[in-house]
Parts: C-alpha cells; sequence; structure tokens
C-alpha cells in the first residue's frame, strides 16, 4: 500500500529472518527451560508470531516474514515471551530498531542484544501543542507574564490490556517548582481530542513578595514544559504511562508562539533515570527494509520501454535486462524485479525464452542444462513462485498438512533410529507419504498455470533443438525446475511457499526432508537412480520405486505441462481454502429486532465462499453461522475508524447489507481486504462506489443520506488484477531496477570499457572485463549508453523532488513532528547527496 506524497507514491516493506536466540535467562524454578516465541511488532502493533520452542534457552527459529508497510512507524520491534498456560505469557526482552536505523543492518545477519521491556519505554503516537506567552494586568495594576499552554489532541496512543482512556499531566519545571494539572479522561479512544488550556505564571508581578520567587526564576529560558500522556486505568496498580514530550519555554521565541506537533518519547529521555539493561541473552535477525519512492508513470517510459525490448535484441546478451544480470552481484537481485515488470506488462514467456534459448546454445553437456544460478534459471524460479504458487496450495497443501498434523516416524537411517521405533513401520509411512505426494503431483497437469506450460514447452524446444542425439533432454531440462526448483523446495521448506505459516518441527522437518529426496530424485530420470544417495539407507529405500510405471507417470505428466497450444482451465469443483483466522464481526442486522453488537469468529475464505463460524473447531464440523457466495461479494473496502471509534475495520458489501469486520492489525486487514478483492474481482455487479463510513442511527455517518440503499458516495479502490498472485506495480518494479542500474553504475561505466576492449583488441583482455558475458561489442555498447542516459535521467527528477521536499518540509507539522528523527536522517542525507549530485 503506497502513501501518496505531492505525485509520488512512496512504497516501505520489510523482509525479516528470525534465526535464533542464544544465552536466555534460565527460568527462576526447578525446570529452569522456557517455551519461547517471538514477535514482530510496527511500534506496539504485533504483525506476526513464530511458532513456540519448547524447553530451550537457545531456542532456533528459522522463520521468514515479508510484509507491504502500510503506514507510518517509529520502530521496528521484536519481542521474545516466555508462554505460560497458567497466566499471561510474560517478555523476557525487546530488540527495537529505529526506523532511520534499518539501512545500517541491511541485508545483514546480526546479534541484537536484548533489552528490558519496561511499561516506561514502551511509548508511541504524537501530541499537538500550543503554548502563547502574554502579559496579564493584575488586579492590584502590576504586570505578570502567563504561559497558557493548550493541549489539542493526540494521535496513535498505544492501547493498554485492550483498552486507552488517556489524560494529559501538564507540568511547569522550575529550578524550585514543579506545578501540575490534568486534562479531562477520554474514554475509549486512541486518538483524543483534548482541546484544554491550563495557564501558569513565570514572573513576578510587581510588589509580590520576593521570598517566594528567586530571581534566577524569572528567567524564562530556564523553565520548561512537560505533557505526559496516561491511561487511567481501574487496576490496583495504577495508570499506565503512553508517553511524554518535554519542551524548553525558549521554544515561544520572538513572537512569544509555538504552535507544533512532537512525537511522544520514552520516560527516561524526558527527564527519568535510564532504565537499567540487564544481561538477557540476544536475538539474531536479518532485515532487509525497502522504500521505494515512485513517479508518475511517464517517468519511466524511457527505461521500461528499453526493458521490455530485451526479448527483440539480437544477441540477447546485449539486452537492457540480460546487462542488469551482468551488473548485479547476485543475479537473484535482477531477477525479482524483472520477472514481475515482464509478468505485469504481458512479456515474460519471449523474455524468458529468448534468455534460455541463449543458455541452452552456450551449454555443451546436455547433463548441466539449467544447474548453475544463472539469470535464466533465477528468474524461471521467480516466476514459478509468482504464479505458481495457487497451483501448490491446490496440489501440496492438503498432504502436507496432514503430514504436519500427524506426526508419523519416519526415520529410516538405522543410527538416528529410536529405541521406541521400528525401522520397516518407519519405511512403511515414508513409502506411503512419498506415493501421495507423487501421485498429487504427476496428475496435477491440468491445473499447472498456463504462463508456467509456456515457458516449459520453450525450454523443451530449445533443448531438443540443441542436443538432438540424447532423446531425454527435453524431459530433463523441464524437470530441473519443475522437480528440482518447485516442487522438493516446496516440501523440504512449506512455510516460505505459504504452505504452512511456521517452520515444521524437527521431527517432521527430517519426514518432509526424505521426502523431497526422493520425489526429487523421482522426478530427474536419472539412469541409476540409487546412485544418486550418498546414503545408503536411501539407496536401499528408493528400490520400492524402480518401478517402470514411475518413470511413465513422470513422462507423461512432463509431456502435459509442456505442450503447445493449451485448453481452457476447467472450474475447480474442489473448495480450496485461500485463508482462515479469527476476526471481530459485528452482527449483520439479519434480524430485524437483533442486537447489533460485535463478536468474534473464525473466518474462512474459499474459491466458493466466504464464511464465518462459532469457533475454529465448528469451521470442520457444524455449519457455518453466516455463508456469502464469493458471486454475492459486489466490494471491499476499508471502513472508518470514526464509525465504531476501532480501528483496522474494513466491509465486505453484499447486494442487501454490508458485513463489518475488525482484524486483530494492519497487516491483516490489509491481506484480507486484498484476497477478498482479488477472488472476487470478476463478479459482473461489482460496484463502482461505495460508502466509507457505516450506516448509523438513520444515516450514512459520510454523506448524511438517510436512505439506507443510496448509492455510494465515494469511489470504489477496484481495480486489481483477476488473478490472485500476479498483482504487481510496473512503475515500482521500474524503480526498483533504476535503483539497481544506480547502484551499480561503476560496472555499467566498465561494461562500456570492456566492450570498446574488445572492438579494437582481440587478445587476453582485463581480468575486470572477462566476467562479462558480451556476445556483440557494437550492440552492447549502444544498450549500455541508452541504460545511463535512463538513469541519470531518472536520478536529476530524484534530486529535484529531494530538493524540492526539503525546501518545503515543516518540522512541527503533523506530517514531521518534532521528534521525528527518521524522517531528519533522510532529510540529512537527502540535501547532504543533492548538494554532491548538483
Amino acid at each position: 500500500m503506497a502513501v501518496e506524497e505531492e505525485g509520488l507514491r512512496v512504497f516501505q516493506s520489510v523482509k525479516i529472518k528470525i534465526g535464533e536466540a542464544k544465552n536466555i535467562p534460565p527460568y527462576p524454578g526447578p525446570n529452569k527451560m522456557r517455551d519461547c516465541y517471538c514477535t514482530v511488532n510496527l511500534d506496539q502493533e504485533e504483525v506476526f508470531r513464530t511458532k513456540i520452542i519448547e524447553k530451550s534457552l537457545c531456542p532456533f527459529y528459522g522463520e521468514d516474514f515479508y510484509c507491504e508497510i502500510p503506514r507510518s512507524f517509529r520502530h521496528l520491534s521484536f519481542y521474545l515471551f516466555d508462554r505460560d498456560v497458567f497466566r499471561r505469557d510474560s517478555s523476557i526482552g525487546k530488540v527495537a530498531v529505529k526506523k532511520e536505523d534499518l539501512q545500517k543492518y541491511h541485508g545483514k545477519d546480526t546479534w541484537f542484544p536484548l533489552q528490558h521491556v519496561s511499561a516506561d519505554s514502551e511509548v508511541q503516537g504524537k501530541v499537538h501543542l500550543d503554548l502563547r506567552l502574554s502579559e496579564v494586568i493584575t488586579d492590584s495594576g502590576g504586570v505578570c507574564h502567563k504561559v497558557a499552554t493548550r493541549v489539542l489532541e493526540c494521535q496513535g496512543l498505544p492501547i493498554v490490556n485492550g483498552q486507552c482512556d488517556p489524560y494529559a499531566a501538564v507540568t511547569l519545571l522550575g529550578p524550585s517548582r514543579s506545578e501540575a494539572k490534568k486534562t479531562k479522561v477520554k474514554r475509549k479512544t486512541n486518538n483524543p481530542q483534548f482541546e484544554e488550556t491550563f495557564y501558569f505564571e513565570v514572573s513576578r508581578p510587581f510588589g509580590h513578595a520576593k521570598r517566594q520567587f528567586d530571581v534566577e526564576e524569572e528567567d524564562v529560558d530556564k523553565l520548561a514544559l512537560r505533557v505526559d500522556l496516561w491511561n487511567a486505568s481501574n487496576l490496583k496498580f495504577g495508570d499506565e504511562f503512553l508517553g511524554g514530550v518535554k519542551v524548553p519555554l525558549r521554544a515561544l521565541g520572538q513572537d512569544g508562539v509555538h504552535d507544533a506537533w512532537y512525537y511522544l518519547q520514552p520516560r527516561d529521555t524526558v527527564g527519568g533515570k535510564p532504565v537499567k539493561v540487564d544481561e538477557l541473552g540476544s536475538l539474531r535477525l536479518n532485515i532487509v527494509y525497502t522504500e521505494d519512492h515512485v513517479f508518475p508513470t511517464e517517468h519511466y517510459s524511457p527505461l521500461r520501454d528499453l526493458l521490455l525490448h530485451s526479448a527483440n535484441v539480437e544477441p540477447v546478451s546485449a539486452s537492457a535486462a540480460h546487462i542488469l544480470g551482468e551488473v548485479c552481484r547476485e543475479k537473484q537481485e535482477a531477477a525479482i524485479p524483472l520477472v514481475r515488470m515482464f509478468l505485469h506488462y504481458g512479456n515474460i514467456v519471449p523474455f524468458l525464452s529468448a534468455i534460455a534459448h541463449a543458455e541452452v546454445n552456450r551449454t555443451q553437456d546436455p547433463n548441466t542444462i539449467f544447474r548453475g544460478n544463472s539469470l535464466t534459471s533465477k528468474c524461471i524460479d521467480e516466476t514459478m513462485k509468482l504464479a505458481g504458487n495457487h497451483y501448490l496450495q491446490v496440489t501440496l497443501k492438503p498432504i502436507i498438512d496432514e503430514i504436519c498434523a500427524d506426526h508419523k516416524p519416519c526415520e529410516i537411517d538405522p543410527v538416528k533410529l529410536k529405541e521406541s521405533e521400528n525401522l520397516e513401520t518407519n519405511r512403511e509411512n515414508l513409502r506411503q507419504y512419498v506415493d501421495q505426494i507423487f501421485k498429487e503431483i504427476t496428475t496435477s497437469g491440468v491445473s499447472c498455470p498456463t504462463v508456467m506450460c509456456d515457458i516449459f514447452f520453450s525450454l523443451r524446444e530449445s533443448a531438443a533443438t540443441r542436443f538432438q542425439v540424447d532423446h531425454d533432454v527435453k524431459y530433463t531440462a523441464v524437470s530441473s525446475f519443475i522437480f528440482l526448483r518447485f516442487f522438493a523446495p516446496a516440501i523440504l521448506s512449506p512455510n516460505l511457499f505459504q504452505l504452512r505459516p511456521h517452520h515444521p518441527d524437527p521431527g517432521t522437518s527430517r519426514t518432509l526432508t526424505l521426502i523431497s529426496k526422493t520425489i526429487q530424485t523421482l522426478g530427474s530420470l536419472a539412469k541409476s537412480k540409487s546412485a544418486n544417495f550418498k546414503e545408503t539407507y536411501m539407496a536401499a529405500f528408493y528400490d520400492y520405486f524402480n518401478e517402470q510405471k514411475y518413470a511413465d507417470a513422470v513422462k507423461n505428466f512432463l509431456d502435459l505441462i509442456s505442450t503447445s497450444g493449451r485448453w481452457d482451465q476447467k472450474s475447480i469443483e474442489t473448495p480450496i481454502m485461500l485463508k482462515e483466522g479469527f476476526m471481530i464481526k459485528r452482527a449483520q442486522g439479519r434480524k430485524r429486532f437483533g442486537i447489533k453488537n460485535f463478536k468474534k469468529r473464525w473466518f474462512r475464505l474459499t474459491n466458493h465462499e466466504f464464511t464465518y463460524h462459532r469457533t475454529k473447531g465448528n469451521a470442520r464440523g457444524e455449519g457455518a453461522l453466516c455463508s456469502i457466495p464469493i458471486e454475492n461479494i459486489l466490494a471491499v473496502e476499508r471502513l472508518e475508524e470514526e464509525s465504531f471509534k476501532m480501528k483496522n475495520m474494513f466491509q465486505v458489501i453484499q447486494p442487501e447489507r454490508a458485513l463489518y469486520i475488525q482484524a486483530n492489525n494492519c497487516v491483516e486487514a490489509r491481506d484480507w481486504i486484498d484476497i477478498l478483492t482479488k477472488v472476487s474481482q470478476c463478479n459482473r455487479k461489482r460496484l463502482s462506489t461505495y460508502h466509507p463510513s457505516a450506516y448509523l442511527n438513520g444515516h450514512w455517518l459520510c454523506c448524511k443520506t438517510s436512505a439506507d440503499t443510496a448509492p455510494g458516495c465515494t469511489p470504489c479502490t477496484g481495480g486489481l488484477p483477476a488473478n490472485i498472485q500476479l498483482d504487481v506495480d510496473g512503475d515500482r518494479e521500474t524503480e526498483r531496477i533504476y535503483s539497481l542500474f544506480s547502484t551499480y553504475m561503476n560496472k555499467l561505466v566498465n561494461m562500456q570499457e570492456a566492450c570498446g576492449s574488445r572492438s579494437v583488441y582481440d587478445g587476453p583482455e582485463q581480468e575486470e572485463y572477462s566476467s562479462f558475458v558480451i556476445d556483440d561489442p557494437q550492440e552492447t555498447y549502444k544498450t549500455l549508453k541508452l541504460i545511463v542516459s535512463s538513469v541519470q535521467t531518472l536520478e536529476q527528477q530524484h534530486t529535484k523532488y529531494k530538493r524540492d521536499k526539503f525546501r518545503k518540509t515543516k518540522i512541527g507539522s503533523q506530517e514531521h513532528p518534532i521528534g521525528d528523527k527518521s524522517f531528519q536522517c533522510y532529510i540529512r542525507q537527502q540535501s547532504e547527496s543533492s548538494t554532491f549530485s548538483i
């Protein structure tokens, strides 16, 4: 989800690998071990939770998490919890990385020390203050100065234990004074509107007794106002601190007025004592935070056209897309944005066919075809991951879920066998699982996505033409991708392919490893399959599958998915689970006199219907409390917070009513809106307008229309592609490609020099040039010149935007409150780079 900024869209995303924790303090009891899990939080809002690792002080997680960040944030935080079945889970420690510091750790495995979790440091949100210094004439005719402190409002305060009843405490601080005043408590809101003003006398009127004031106190510059936000709690432990700010009165300036927004700060930075950091262990993380600033589409036309023309360039090694793969440090860096861009514009098959054909022609041995980490293999991997996600869900998810739930012993290595296990029983369990998965795969040809089939057809034709003597190469060229790089990795690590929410436990992971090895070998069609295994126990197990029927099934499957002229996709009769989870819904008013209250329900979305159930267990047994056929979903949109004073709400609009739902956090709300929108995108009766607020007390809150059937007052935000997997922003991907070219500009220059060197000199070339694939120096040089020109033009546009943004920015505004260190850091960096560029 992008944030609009003066015609420019800003996208934020984060990819996190949660590795492991070590040296966690033991539990204060006889057992000493802990059951730990880790959460990922945007400020205080949890957006992801790992599985629980039981009985360990050094838990290994190995989990990956990716999300688009739909709002601004100050900290990316990680909390380590100890599960307690009898009471609330207790926090062990946390890692909080400031937004401005994320680039320091970009893509690096880093051990972060766990910090103490204190209520005084768990702050978020901002406050709007208006301070005015004025002269007041007293009843005796004297003159004194007073500061009028107006607390207008707060935004984004944290919710504590499910509630937020905030009030503000305003204190004038001086060498020997501490006057405190409080606002009224605002109930059930984390965006309170206070609009209260407090007056503080800051200088002695003439004739006032001097003993009450010290002369030094009269100096306004030595005074400060402190505003603390508190949550009014009914608990015996007292009110909870939500954050505070300290404003020196010298901020009033010459005119005696100071109106500004402030970010709330932890207590230890607003006057309290620093919190002592205990030795709580450490957490290994790999964080990749990306922020894309995307211009309107016309800015990218020269670079985009150059890239999309790549499939038509002769030779393809002289094309812009191929050159990107040559200059990037890792081929994967280039493959991700290239594939997404070509998929978006419908050019993926011609491009992949061209670079695959070139690679096949450079291959000397048919046994090594597509075995390296080339641009071709990385691009096809990424295409299968994007286009084939739904295919994996249909084919593998049910059996993977069964394996993870059953926990059947499948260890066949005699050395690792437990005393209670039987080797023959384990072999039989494993054989049954392999047979089930093999059958699911080899009978799934009809479900293979069209784009994958077209790519496989091109690979098959190129390989068969290049190696005409080898009759099996047309199969191995395809199987090296569909088995080796698609099905086998998905079985091995189902969490990385969205088949499971978390990495499997060690026992299940071992079972999936053995299955993945066997399936990979079955799909390879090797002449001597037993020789493929280093382990004798695997070779012995594979004897079960040394029958011709397995090889025939693989060949029939490969023939089916690599045949030209695909048929139309058949409608799938069996419902496919797309998403499920607990959310809170408001009663829809289907009963005329029913109470429209809020209740927690288990929601399920399939390709057929959207339902909710009383509990998770009811979803598999009893019928649904409510079922909405997909064809009845007319729109899915966000619901304004003012409707019910609740965050993260959205609405599923049906012909007669709307279902109002609250998700658990902002990321989950976006995910549900996206997938519901995508599955209903092709409905013929989809709405073009909707009401962004609820219908309450006889009228729509947004447009005040009284008729509940009135047409919507706001355009719908639809327009997403019907294919669930291919929701791509072409301009964003082109911006990422520009960033890569800009990062590797030195290599582009080196490649230009290499082209010049090869054009005039035919002998041994310099070592720094030898790594580039250059088949036609003159054509490659022409393309390089166009790339550099396009990149420099975009660089100038980015520089102008940064310069204008720096000039227009007002620190203390609602968009950039005082204390927004990440923005100030960004402005400083960009102003420096702007000066350098100029």
